[in-house]
């Protein structure tokens, strides 16, 4: 902590060098939110580069109030929202994207089902559609649901982030997963009726 405190203190007085170790001790993590944002390695790497810049533009301001890499993730939601808003990027969780855990990154496993390829192709139709409905939630839906989901911030870290309070934090989470459950409740209902109708007898 002492190092970064330093480095932060050296390249608030224009050090270059000590800011570049900020990014080589960063890079990974801002990368990451990035990736599970956009969900393109193309569109992580720009948007990655691009809070660098912010970063390093208003690295004088930074008082330390909040931890250097909570701060990053700031500027990072910051400019996806507002790159949401310009673009339209429909960003989504990538269900096949590995998990972060302590011993590093692992695939995403469910139990095989010994599925015939009928079940398979029904199977992965269910995948999308479940993707197509995580898109259809609000910018600030998806980005409190990323954050606590899949990056594991606690509520006070999302707090912090998002620049706003923990009630506020526990109300949109609420809020997108509620809507959530409902898109995918009415996706299985669907589902079930379409298959009742097909097993009808002519």
């Amino acid at each position: 902590m002492e190092k970064i405190k330093s480095l932060i203190d050296q390249a608030k007085q224009g050090d270059q060098d000590a800011f570049a170790e900020l990014v080589v001790l960063y890079q990974d993590k801002v990368y990451g939110l990035s990736y599970s944002l956009t969900e393109s390695l193309i569109d992580a790497q720009d948007l990655a580069q691009e809070v660098f810049l912010q970063a390093y533009l208003a690295i004088k301001n930074f008082r330390g109030e909040a931890d250097f890499g909570t701060w990053l993730h700031r500027i990072t939601v910051n400019l996806w929202l507002n790159n949401h808003h310009k673009k339209k990027i429909k960003p989504v969780f990538n269900l096949d994207a590995p998990l972060g855990t302590e011993e590093g990154k692992m695939m995403r496993l469910l139990p095989d089902s010994n599925d015939g390829p009928e079940e398979i192709t029904v199977q992965k139709e269910f995948r999308q559609q479940v993707k197509e409905e995580l898109k259809n939630l609000s910018p600030a839906h998806q980005t409190v649901l990323i954050l606590r989901e899949v990056e594991g911030y606690s509520y006070t870290e999302i707090a912090n982030i998002l620049n706003c309070s923990v009630g506020t934090v526990r109300s949109r989470l609420n809020r997108a997963r509620q809507s959530l459950q409902k898109k995918l409740r009415d996706l299985t209902n669907n589902r079930g009726k379409e298959a009742s109708e097909n097993n009808k007898l002519p």
